[in-house]
C-alpha cells in the first residue's frame, strides 16, 4: 500500500462559508486520480465538515468505486460517548453513513487526558477489539493530541492491563513541531517506537502552513533544488522516518494531489544537506510565526459564544507577517458583522482543552482584539 493518505478534513466547497456544500465534480476528479494512480487510503471522521464528511465518502468514493480499490479510515467521537451502548450506536451510524459493511482503519478520535479517561471508563479499546473479531473493522488505532507524558501513560496502561496494543497510532509529526515543547513530535514518535506501534502521520504540512513559508525560507529550499515543491520537503521529512506506515495530507486541489503523489512515487529520503536546510527553515519560522494555528476548527464546536477562533487567528497571522496589508482588517470587519468578536470570549477555557496544538487560545484572542479593535476602542 502506497504511503500517502488522502485526508478529507478540508475538501473543495461550492460556498466557503458552508462546510457541507461539497463541490462533487472537483472531489470526484481528485478521488478518481488518486485511485487510478494506485493510492487507496482515505481518512475521514464523524465530525468533519459539520458531520457530513462520511456521507461525502459514500457518494464520492464508495458508490463510485469497487470495494477492493479503497480503504476507509474514520474515527469514533469519544466525547459523544455518554453511556454504555453509545459507542456501538455511533459506529453503526458511521457504517451507514459511509455505506460500507466494514471499516478498514478505525480510530478512537483525539485521545488526550480527558478523552483517555472516557476510554477507560467505557472500555473502548475492548470495544474496538470486539469489532475486529466481528470483522466490522480491520485495524484499530487512535489519534493523539496531547503531550508525550500522556502518550506514555496510554501505552503503559495498555501494557500493564494486558490489553492488546493497537495496530497503529496517529501522531502529529512535521519538521516545525518535531522539537515543539507543546506538540513534542519527536518525544511522541520515540514513545510509539519504544512500544513497537506502527505510526501514521497527520499534519505533515501543518494545515498548509509549511507551504506558505516566508520568502527567505523558500529561497533556501529553491536554491538547493529549484524543481522540488515546498510541500515535498515536508512530505519527505515525514516519510524519511522509520516505522511510518502512512502520511496523511489534506489535499483540496488537483495541483496539491498531483504534487504529493509525485513526491511519494519518486520518494528519496532526506540527505544531510537537506536536513540542515530544514533546520534553518525552522529557525526562520520560529522567529516569525505569531500563532501556530492549523485552522482545524476543533475549538469551534466547544465555544459557547461560537467565536470563529481559527478565522481570527489566520487574520492575525497574516497581519503580523505583513503589517501594511489591508485585506486582513477588511475580512475582520466582515467577520464581526456575522459572528461574535474575539473580545466576546467568556474565558471558559473549553477551546484550549480541544486544541490539538495546545495553544493558549484565550491569550491569542486578546492579541487579536488588541490588533484589530484598537481603533474601535480609541473611538
Amino acid at each position: 500500500m502506497k504511503k500517502l493518505g488522502f485526508g478529507l478534513m478540508r475538501m473543495p466547497l461550492l460556498d466557503a462559508e458552508d462546510q457541507t456544500s461539497f463541490d462533487y465534480p472537483k472531489i470526484n476528479e481528485m478521488v478518481d486520480a488518486f485511485i487510478q494512480n494506485g493510492f487507496c487510503y482515505f481518512d475521514t471522521a464523524f465530525v468533519y465538515h459539520r458531520g457530513k464528511s462520511e456521507e461525502m465518502v459514500r457518494k464520492a468514493i464508495v458508490d463510485r468505486h469497487s470495494r477492493d480499490k479503497f480503504k476507509i479510515a474514520t474515527k469514533l467521537p469519544i466525547w459523544s460517548v455518554k453511556e454504555k451502548g453509545d459507542a456501538q450506536s455511533l459506529f453503526d451510524k458511521q457504517l451507514s453513513r459511509c455505506g460500507v459493511d466494514f471499516i478498514d482503519y478505525y480510530l478512537l478520535h483525539c485521545l488526550d487526558t480527558d478523552n483517555f479517561k472516557k476510554v477507560k471508563q467505557f472500555d473502548l479499546f475492548a470495544f474496538g477489539h470486539a469489532l475486529k473479531k466481528q470483522g466490522k473493522i480491520k485495524n484499530l488505532g487512535f489519534s493523539f493530541h496531547d503531550n508525550h507524558e500522556v502518550l506514555e501513560e496510554i501505552f503503559a496502561y495498555l501494557k500493564t492491563s494486558k490489553i492488546i496494543m493497537p495496530d497503529f497510532v496517529m501522531l502529529q509529526i512535521n519538521y516545525i513541531d518535531w522539537l515543539n515543547p507543546n506538540i513534542a513530535s519527536k518525544k511522541c514518535y520515540d514513545i510509539a517506537r519504544k512500544y513497537g506501534v506502527p505510526i501514521m502521520i497527520m499534519e505533515p504540512v501543518k494545515g498548509g502552513s509549511l507551504v506558505n513559508l516566508p520568502n527567505d525560507a523558500i529561497k533556501l529550499m529553491k536554491d538547493y533544488n529549484s524543481n522540488a515543491s515546498i510541500a515535498s520537503w515536508a512530505i519527505r521529512y515525514a516519510l524519511s522516518l522509520d516505522g511510518i506506515i502512512m502520511v496523511l495530507s489534506g489535499m483540496n486541489t488537483m495541483m496539491q494531489l498531483d504534487d504529493n503523489m509525485a513526491t511519494v512515487d519518486n520518494f528519496k529520503p532526506l540527505n544531510n544537506e537537506e536536513r540542515e536546510i530544514i533546520k534553518k527553515v525552522v529557525d526562520i519560522l520560529n522567529n516569525g510565526t505569531a500563532i501556530g494555528c492549523t485552522y482545524c476548527e476543533y475549538c469551534l464546536k466547544s465555544c459557547p459564544k461560537n467565536i470563529p477562533i481559527h478565522n481570527y487567528f489566520q487574520l492575525y497571522n497574516e497581519k503580523s507577517n505583513n503589517p501594511k496589508a489591508f485585506l486582513p482588517s477588511g475580512y475582520y470587519e466582515n467577520l464581526i458583522k456575522r459572528f461574535s468578536k474575539p473580545s466576546d470570549c467568556v474565558l471558559c477555557g473549553k477551546c484550549e482543552k480541544m486544541c490539538p496544538q495546545k495553544l493558549k487560545i484565550i491569550d491569542g484572542l486578546k492579541e487579536v482584539t488588541n490588533m484589530f479593535e484598537k481603533k474601535e476602542e480609541k473611538e
